[in-house]
């Protein structure tokens, strides 16, 4: 039997993504959170967590749109193509975002305001419109003789809207949880508080995501609810309880590293559903894996790069989160 090369680089992409969420999610959700902190002290604290990892953390980005270019080039064009406005503002609103980490600490107290907004506009355009994106591919794109067959604003939905809306929640719950774990003082108290408010909302609107997408695909409802599929996917959504249960008795206690590695708990749960719910299709509802593949040969030529490079990836990020570890205390700066 034959290696499956587009399992094997569907696995990697499906990696590299959720690398992406996790570690990205708490960065994006410090500028989420920055209008809710007004003290100029604690927000250089807010950015001091993440100063310097933040550019790191996107490498995984870069490495999951690399990997579905070079092994899955029917997709890459396909998603470009359809869900080219959002994309194209979610790099805006990344861009924004890095020039007020390097532009915020230098500017003049009197100017520091602009990057301050422009840090959180950054910040909610971005995950907003990774949230469009997540919901227009649960939502499935069009595709005929291997071309986009839909318009240029297909992805504007209700449902891709509230994707986004839920996408922010979500990303706000890591970036609380991520100071909890970072700060100490005020600032861990003031996330504390608003901790479990986020973790109600979250679970709100995972639920309200989970009801409306079998409500509206009628394949994703029978894939969760016949039979034996029920049994085996029924894990999923009582671990969801359990863990939330458990983190909001974490948050009670004012547990400093709990509340965090709970919250990626439920974000790969989350993630886990989402996989469910689209398998084996990498353009839902109709193209599979192996159906946008790029030939073995190509498939094969670049696994080897990537089976070199992606464990350099994983030491210099562990170095990286290793030699920062520890509280951030407001006498350390960004330089």
């Amino acid at each position: 039997m034959g290696i499956d090369l587009p399992l094997i680089w569907f696995l990697i992409i499906i990696f590299g993504v959720m690398m992406y969420v996790v570690m990205d999610g708490f960065d994006l959700g410090i500028g989420l959170l920055f209008p809710l902190v007004k003290k100029e002290h604690d927000r250089d604290v807010m950015m001091n967590t993440v100063a310097p990892v933040w550019d790191g953390n996107e490498t995984w980005l870069v490495l999951g749109g690399a990997a579905l270019y070079g092994a899955f080039p029917l997709a890459y064009s396909v998603i470009l193509d359809a869900l080219t406005i959002p994309l194209t503002l979610m790099l805006f609103g990344l861009i924004f975002r890095g020039v007020a980490f390097e532009f915020r600490f230098k500017a003049s107290p009197a100017k520091r305001h602009v990057w301050d907004k422009s840090f959180i506009g950054g910040s909610v355009l971005a995950t907003f419109c990774q949230g469009i994106v997540l919901g227009a591919v649960i939502n499935g794109i069009p595709v005929v003789n291997r071309t986009y067959a839909g318009g240029a604003l297909d992805w504007l939905t209700p449902f891709t809207l509230f994707c986004g809306f839920a996408l922010v929640v979500a990303y706000a719950l890591l970036g609380c949880t991520w100071l909890i774990m970072k700060t100490e003082g005020e600032l861990q108290e003031a996330m504390h508080k608003i901790a479990k408010p986020l973790l109600m909302v979250f679970l709100l609107v995972t639920l309200a995501v989970s009801l409306w997408t079998p409500l509206t695909h009628s394949d994703i409802a029978t894939r969760w609810f016949s039979r034996p599929n029920l049994y085996w996917f029924l894990p999923v959504p009582v671990l969801v309880v359990l863990v939330s249960a458990w983190m909001y008795r974490a948050i009670s206690k004012n547990a400093h590293h709990a509340p965090f590695l709970l919250t990626l708990a439920l974000v790969f749960l989350g993630y886990t559903g989402l996989g469910i719910s689209i398998w084996p299709n990498i353009i839902p509802p109709s193209i599979s894996i192996w159906e946008a593949a790029s030939p073995p040969q190509s498939q094969g030529f670049i696994l080897v790069g990537a089976l070199f490079i992606i464990p350099i990836i994983l030491v210099y990020t562990f170095w990286s989160y290793y030699v920062f570890r520890g509280k951030v205390t407001p006498d350390q700066g960004y330089h």
